[in-house]
């Protein structure tokens, strides 16, 4: 990613993005992700372009009233990772900025790859979880 892409995307991630921690099957721990909402598809087709992840169009209950909308999810690890490290030194929203950097330093240490925990390691885990949510 260029600087200025990386520059750019703190931006809407800034004005229109959320960094956070969501279960993707019910009985998981929490993973990092990065969503993006917004009613412009050419601009998140572009982000996604960049960083990855699935566009999903929202139900529109009163089209004669509302635009249509859409949310870019980025749930692989690996592109919420490289994206986070790219796009840190950008943000300008302390409290995505202090999120993006706490993912960055602490969830690798942990994770278990295999998902598997002994009991000092949910510990751990949850209380990342706990932190994360905290930060203000």
């Amino acid at each position: 990613m260029k600087d200025w892409e990386a520059a750019y995307i703190a931006g809407i991630i800034d004005g229109e993005g959320s960094i956070l921690l969501t279960r993707i099957h019910k009985n998981e721990y929490r993973r990092p992700c990065i969503t993006i909402a917004s009613t412009d598809i050419e601009l998140l087709e572009f982000v996604q372009s960049i960083i990855g992840g699935a566009i999903v169009k929202k139900k529109n209950y009163k089209p004669t009233i509302h635009k249509n909308s859409f949310t870019l999810s980025v749930k692989s690890k690996r592109d919420v990772l490289y994206t986070l490290r790219c796009i840190y030194p950008y943000l300008r929203v302390y409290v995505k900025k202090r999120r993006a950097i706490y993912i960055l330093d602490n969830y690798d240490l942990v994770t278990k790859r295999n998902g598997k925990y002994k009991a000092e390691e949910k510990l751990e885990k949850i209380k990342f979880e706990e932190v994360f949510f905290n930060l203000e």
